[in-house]
C-alpha cells in the first residue's frame, strides 16, 4: 500500500538540508529510529540521487520508508539586479582570492530529470519545495505508489497545493532554518508562528494532512505538536549535528556557540530568503541581496567555500532555525529518542 503518514512509529521527519548535511546514512537511522529520513536533492546530478537513494535502500533494506525532496525551479524574480550585486561582492572575493562567476539564469537544478527518475523508479515519498510541480506531475507520481508533499508558508500557497493535488502539506513557520518554501521569492515570508500558520492552513485544507515545521527543538514542543495541532512534525536543524549528517564541523560548531546566538532571515547567500546563524556576512549584505535564486547562490558559492576552507564561520551560509542551540550531537537514534521522550 502507499505512505501513509499513519504507518511512522514516530510521526517525525527528518528534513531534507540541501548542500550537504543530509546524507543517506541519517535517512537510514532516522527511519530505522521510526521516523521519516529524507534526502534532499537539491544541488545534486540526477546520477548523485540515483545513487544516495541506493544508498538508502542497502542500508535500511527492501521496503524502507523514506523521501526525496526536489526543487521546483522557477524563474529569477530579478535577474537585473545581479550583476550589481556580483559587483558589490567583488572587494570580498578579490580579498579571499576567488573568482566570482557569471551565473546561469537557465539554471533549474535538473529538475526534468529529477522528476523522469522518480517516476522510472519510485521511492515512498516525494516532497517539493519552492513551488509546485503541476496537477499532471502529481498524478503520475501517485500512479506509482509515491505520496507527495507540497511545502507551503501561508493559507494561500495551502489551498493552491491542496487543488494541485497534493497528499500533505509542509507547513512551515517563520522560525524554521534554512530556505523558506515561500512561492513569491520576491516577497518577504510571513512572520507568523508555526501554531498560528498551522491553525490558518487547516482552516482552508480541513481533510489534507499537515506536517509542521520550524524551530522545533524540543521533545515537549514534538508532544504538544502531535497532540491535535499537526498530523506530523518536521525537523531540520535537530539533526544538523548527528553523527550521520556530513555537516562540516565549523557549521555544527556555530551551532551552539554564544557568539551565534542569533539568526537572521537574508537573502544574501542564495538570492532566497533563508533563516542562518547570524554573521557579519550577513550584516553586510541585509539589504543589497536581489531576488535573484539560483543566480545569486552561484554568485556567492566561491565565498562561502573559500571562508569554509579557511574554517571562517562568519562568511558561511550556517542555515539554522530559532531552535538551534537545542542540537545534539549524537547518533540519530540518540536524537529521535530525545525527541520522542514527551510522546
Amino acid at each position: 500500500m502507499p505512505f501513509q503518514l499513519a504507518d511512522l512509529r514516530f510521526r517525525i521527519v527528518q528534513a531534507p538540508m540541501a548542500g550537504g548535511p543530509t546524507t543517506p546514512e541519517l535517512a537510514a537511522a532516522v527511519g530505522w529510529a521510526g521516523g521519516l529520513g529524507f534526502l534532499a536533492a537539491g544541488y545534486l546530478t540526477p546520477a548523485a540521487v540515483r545513487a544516495q537513494i541506493e544508498q538508502v535502500r542497502k542500508l535500511a533494506g527492501d521496503g524502507a520508508l523514506f523521501g526525496v525532496n526536489v526543487f521546483v525551479p522557477q524563474p529569477v524574480a530579478q535577474p537585473y539586479a545581479v550583476a550589481g550585486y556580483r559587483e558589490a561582492l567583488s572587494p570580498e572575493a578579490a580579498a579571499a582570492g576567488v573568482h566570482l562567476p557569471e551565473p546561469d539564469f537557465a539554471d533549474t537544478d535538473f529538475w526534468a530529470e529529477k522528476v523522469h527518475q522518480l517516476m522510472t523508479d519510485p521511492v515512498p515519498v516525494v516532497s517539493f519545495t519552492f513551488g509546485l510541480p503541476t496537477s499532471d506531475v502529481l498524478a503520475r507520481l501517485r500512479s506509482v505508489g509515491t505520496y507527495t508533499i507540497g511545502t507551503v508558508t501561508n493559507a494561500d500557497e495551502a489551498r493552491l497545493a491542496v487543488a494541485t493535488g497534493v497528499d500533505a502539506l509542509c507547513v512551515q513557520g517563520t522560525e524554521a532554518g534554512g530556505h523558506r518554501g515561500v512561492f513569491d521569492p520576491s516577497v518577504l515570508p510571513p512572520a507568523t508562528p508555526l501554531t498560528v500558520l498551522v491553525q490558518e492552513v487547516r482552516a482552508v485544507a480541513p481533510r489534507t494532512p499537515i506536517i509542521a515545521a520550524g524551530g522545533i527543538s524540543t521533545s515537549a514542543e514534538v508532544a504538544v505538536l502531535l497532540g491535535g495541532v499537526a498530523d506530523a512534525v518536521q525537523l531540520g536543524t535537530a539533526f544538523l549535528r548527528a553523527h550521520e549528517a556530513a555537516t562540516d564541523p565549523v557549521y555544527r560548531d556555530a551551532l551552539v556557540d554564544q557568539a551565534y546566538a542569533q539568526t537572521a532571515v537574508t537573502r544574501a547567500f542564495s538570492g532566497r530568503w533563508a533563516r542562518a546563524l547570524r554573521t557579519p556576512f550577513i550584516d553586510r549584505h541585509a539589504a543589497d541581496a536581489p531576488a535573484a535564486y539560483p543566480a545569486v547562490n552561484q554568485v556567492t558559492k566561491p565565498l562561502r567555500a573559500a571562508a569554509a576552507a579557511r574554517r571562517d564561520p562568519s562568511g558561511m551560509s550556517l542555515y539554522a532555525g530559532t531552535g538551534h542551540r537545542h542540537a545534539l550531537a549524537a547518533p540519530a537514534a540518540r536524537i529521535m529518542e530525545r525527541l520522542t521522550a514527551d510522546l
